[in-house]
């Protein structure tokens, strides 16, 4: 079913005063990309939280930046992930209070702690991991791997021309 547009005339013309002709297209575009972020999220989250680790989001991308980056510090992760350093700080309390954490003093500035994952955390983050390369594979379900490299081009695109700002 295609919807119809209020704002175009049965001649394809935008009526005086409406939105330039491709602009719903445009808003359909990254309607459509926030609906699919949305909707993978909320997956990832209901799998996360009915998990037997009962993770959060957030706990689980603590895990997942400091399997990538061991010995990283709570700055890097507040940089990194544009949370304010409360909030990470509260994350990994907690994180450390689990045992999913363990922190030592950098030798060259001991202000600063140099976390990494523990054996749980590790095993831990490697099963959430999976769960989403689960929910990766379900989300290009059907697609070739050309289609796959397609979509991908034409989202960079995007985030290029995005990030650009121009």
């Amino acid at each position: 079913m295609r919807e119809s547009n209020d704002n175009v005339n049965h001649s394809g013309a935008a009526r005086p005063g409406a939105a330039r002709p491709g602009a719903a297209r445009q808003d359909a575009v990254l309607e459509l990309i926030h609906s699919i972020m949305h909707q993978y999220r909320s997956q990832q989250f209901q799998a996360l939280r009915d998990g037997q680790h009962e993770l959060t989001h957030m706990e689980a991308k603590v895990l997942a930046f400091f399997g990538h980056h061991p010995g990283a510090t709570q700055s890097e992760l507040a940089r990194h992930s544009g949370r304010d350093k409360a909030q990470v700080a509260r994350l990994i309390t907690g994180l450390r209070e689990r045992g999913l954490l363990h922190g030592e003093a950098d030798a060259a500035d001991r202000r600063n702690t140099r976390l990494s994952l523990t054996d749980a955390g590790r095993a831990i983050q490697q099963a959430a991991q999976a769960e989403a390369g689960k929910l990766n594979a379900q989300a290009v379900r059907g697609m070739s791997g050309e289609q796959q490299e397609m979509l991908l081009g034409l989202l960079l695109q995007v985030k290029d021309n995005l990030d650009r700002g121009e």
